[in-house]
């Protein structure tokens, strides 16, 4: 569950499926030592909150506009930017990449898109390079994927981005069905439409059987999105 935003559906089956009745859900990078957002412990009956936590004291965050580095109003998401003596001091023998992820009054750039709320909490709403721009729609991918998994035929699902000739890019849902299960393209668009918006109902539904993924076993969505687009022609 670790490494990406882990869907509330997810965390549900770990709960029912695994007896695992206490999770704590925490936001954080290795080079912020690991841990800058905390939340409660969830349980079955309180899986309602979309937040990663508040943050901690020893910490400070901001969010801001990836392209010109000005500070969102609260509620807004933007690039997430950390700040604090947990971050790092720089990336071994990567001076340039250092000076690309830490600014000289020492926020650390995450690349993640968040939002804070007036208490303090964060949402974190995906990756900025994973983000969907679909004929200026901005999408961001965990939203979409949220949603997939509430499918009962549905055991993991991967959205990426696919080019696209007229719109810059589609959307393409990356789907491993349950076990003894068969699920159709027109079942996932079907259960898509009238519950999220048109324009991030996927334009291609692409059944799997694994995805690529690196030594610590995070998801490459690069290596995942070329695969599609080989595979879909494009």
């Amino acid at each position: 569950m670790g490494g990406s935003s882990c869907p509330p559906e997810v965390i549900r089956r770990v709960i029912s499926d695994m007896k695992v009745k206490e999770i704590t859900v925490a936001y954080g990078t290795t080079e912020n030592s690991p841990i800058t957002f905390l939340g409660f412990p969830l349980d079955n009956l309180d899986l309602k909150t979309d937040s990663v936590g508040y943050i901690m004291d020893h910490t400070e965050a901001k969010v801001v506009d990836s392209s010109s580095g000005q500070m969102l109003p609260l509620g807004q998401p933007g690039e997430l930017l950390i700040r604090g003596y947990c971050v790092m001091q720089g990336y071994w023998d990567e001076p340039d990449r250092t000076q690309e992820s830490i600014s000289e009054d020492g926020w650390y750039k995450t690349g993640d898109i968040a939002s804070l709320n007036q208490y303090g909490y964060c949402r974190i709403e995906g990756r900025i390079k994973d983000m969907i721009n679909r004929g200026g729609e901005k999408i961001f991918p965990a939203e979409v994927e949220q949603f997939l998994y509430t499918h009962p035929k549905v055991k993991d699902v991967q959205v990426v981005g696919v080019k696209d000739d007229r719109l810059g890019e589609q959307v393409c849902a990356c789907i491993k069905v349950a076990e003894g299960q068969h699920c159709t393209v027109e079942e996932i668009k079907a259960y898509c439409k009238g519950q999220i918006s048109y324009f991030k109902i996927p334009h291609y539904v692409m059944f799997v059987e694994s995805y690529p993924l690196t030594a610590s076993g995070k998801i490459q969505k690069n290596k995942l999105r070329a695969e599609m687009e080989d595979s879909l022609g494009l």
